[in-house]
Formats: C-alpha cells, sequence, structure tokens
C-alpha cells in the first residue's frame, strides 16, 4: 500500500494555493480564521507530517512537541520547500509506532498508544483537508484567484459527488 500519491495530490494543491499568494496575503490574519493566517495553516499542516518524519526514526511520535516555526507561516518560499521535503519523506515501509499525547487539561500524564505509520500518515491526509477547507473559508479575504473545486474536499466527498451526478 503506498500513501505517497494522495499526498502528493495534496502537496500540488497546497503549492498551486501557495503560489497564488503574495507574501503579505500568505501571512495577513483573516478575520474568517479567527485571525489566524492562511500560513499559520500551512505551517500546521507541515509540521505534523515533520513529526511523524521525526518520530518514525525512532519509533514514537508526539504532535504536541512540533517546533512551530515562525518562518514557515511567514515565508511562502520557505513553505514550499518545507512541502517538498515532505513529499520526497513519505514513502516508507509501514511499521508499528507509539503515539503520545495529553489530551487532558487536568491531568499532567499523557496517554501512550499504539499506532502504525501508515495510520499516522492517514491521520495527516485527514488533518490536511481539514486544514485546506479552512483555508478556503478564508481564502476570498485575501485573493481573487478561485481554488480548484476539490481542495480542501474529501476523497470520499469528491467519489460520492462524482457518483450522484452519474
Amino acid at each position: 500500500m503506498t500513501l505517497k500519491e494522495p499526498i502528493r495530490q495534496l502537496i500540488y494543491q497546497l503549492k498551486y494555493a501557495i503560489e497564488q499568494l503574495e507574501p503579505q496575503e500568505y501571512s495577513m490574519a483573516l478575520s474568517a480564521l479567527s485571525n489566524a493566517s492562511i500560513g499559520q495553516h500551512i505551517r500546521h499542516i507541515i509540521e505534523l507530517f515533520q513529526e511523524l518524519e521525526k518520530g518514525y526514526q525512532v519509533g514514537t511520535v508526539n504532535y504536541e512537541l512540533r517546533e512551530r516555526d515562525y518562518k514557515i507561516e511567514t515565508s511562502p518560499a520557505f513553505a514550499l520547500e518545507m512541502l517538498k521535503k515532505i513529499e520526497n519523506s513519505v514513502a516508507k515501509e509501514d511499521k508499528v509506532m507509539t503515539l503520545i499525547s495529553d489530551y487532558n487539561l487536568q491531568c499532567s500524564e499523557p496517554i501512550s498508544l499504539t499506532t502504525t505509520y501508515y495510520r499516522e500518515l492517514i491521520y495527516n491526509i485527514e488533518h490536511t483537508v481539514h486544514h485546506m477547507a479552512l483555508i478556503r473559508v478564508g481564502w476570498g479575504q485575501v485573493c481573487v484567484h478561485p481554488l480548484p473545486k476539490e481542495f480542501g474536499v474529501a476523497v470520499s466527498t469528491l467519489k460520492y459527488r462524482q457518483a450522484i451526478t452519474q
């Protein structure tokens, strides 16, 4: 099984969107995004993939330890470089991993779950689509160029829409 192609498709869409924006548009706080920027959403997507890459090496992933690199959210060129690195790094063998996360504000002990690399790639695909949908919500505040109809829409939804129009 390879998940590289669906990830490549998402990265292609993200690159297209980034290339439509001027740097100030990319990093502009948007009211439709609760004053977040498109760049902040791109950073968030990239950093989860980066954490998974780091985690693959040691067998443990903790998305909460991501760096939150300001350069990714303010420099479209740097974000494009990071997306290319992700695209080139995801074709790995599946393996068992540990996911560590802390979902409870009242408890200081994180949870630890068994997962796999492929399962986490699927999580990152879904997470990316979710943030792309949010980017779509704010897009009109900064750019007149339309986004492709599939931008921010899950493949299952695209397939469903295609089936009902036939």
